[in-house]
């Protein structure tokens, strides 16, 4: 095999170069088709880049949204005393403790003699019931407004006396039951 220098390359192809010079504006020419294809491939990146702002924009109105439905989640729908402050929530504490003895005392007195009372006080206790529903909302509304708070309190103490109340009826009515059935000795 034979090696052929680089000046026995030149020399084989030495009459078909073209050297003749170019034509008037072949620079100009030559360098507005560098211009376009520059351009042309500036647009083809732009083109292939992607366009993330629609899809931030709408990523962080559903993290909004969720971060607004989490939160209407966990706010309580009706506060009640317990959320006012930790005083008040020892005091609701007492209140409903007190008041579930004082029911068991109740349904324990139960007899055909105290049936009627007893029912009549539940009712009673009912009513305040409803009533102590509507001061949670009214709470919730008036942003723990004082008065409202004073009126659960109340709420509270008028369902215990009227459960202590019935209780010292039904001890009344118990005692004239052993009273009228104990036989009268004379002497």
């Amino acid at each position: 095999m034979e090696k052929n220098t680089i000046d026995d390359l030149f020399d084989d192809l030495k009459g078909r170069f073209d050297i003749s010079e170019p034509n008037q504006g072949h620079e100009n020419r030559f360098l507005n088709k560098l211009n376009a294809n520059d351009l042309a491939s500036t647009k083809t990146k732009e083109q292939l880049r992607f366009n993330w702002k629609p899809f931030l924009a709408i990523a962080a109105s559903i993290i909004i949204c969720f971060g607004l439905f989490a939160t209407l989640q966990n706010q309580p729908k009706n506060l009640d005393l317990a959320s006012v402050s930790p005083e008040m929530s020892a005091t609701q504490d007492f209140f409903t403790i007190t008041i579930e003895n004082e029911l068991k005392k109740l349904n324990n007195a139960r007899s055909p003699l105290t049936e009627q009372i007893i029912s009549d006080a539940l009712m009673q206790i009912q009513l305040l019931e409803k009533e102590y529903q509507n001061l949670k909302t009214d709470l919730t509304e008036s942003g723990k407004n004082q008065r409202v708070i004073y009126a659960m309190i109340s709420n509270f103490q008028n369902r215990i006396d009227i459960l202590n109340t019935v209780l010292e009826q039904i001890e009344t009515i118990k005692e004239l039951k052993t009273n009228t059935n104990e036989p009268k000795h004379t002497i």
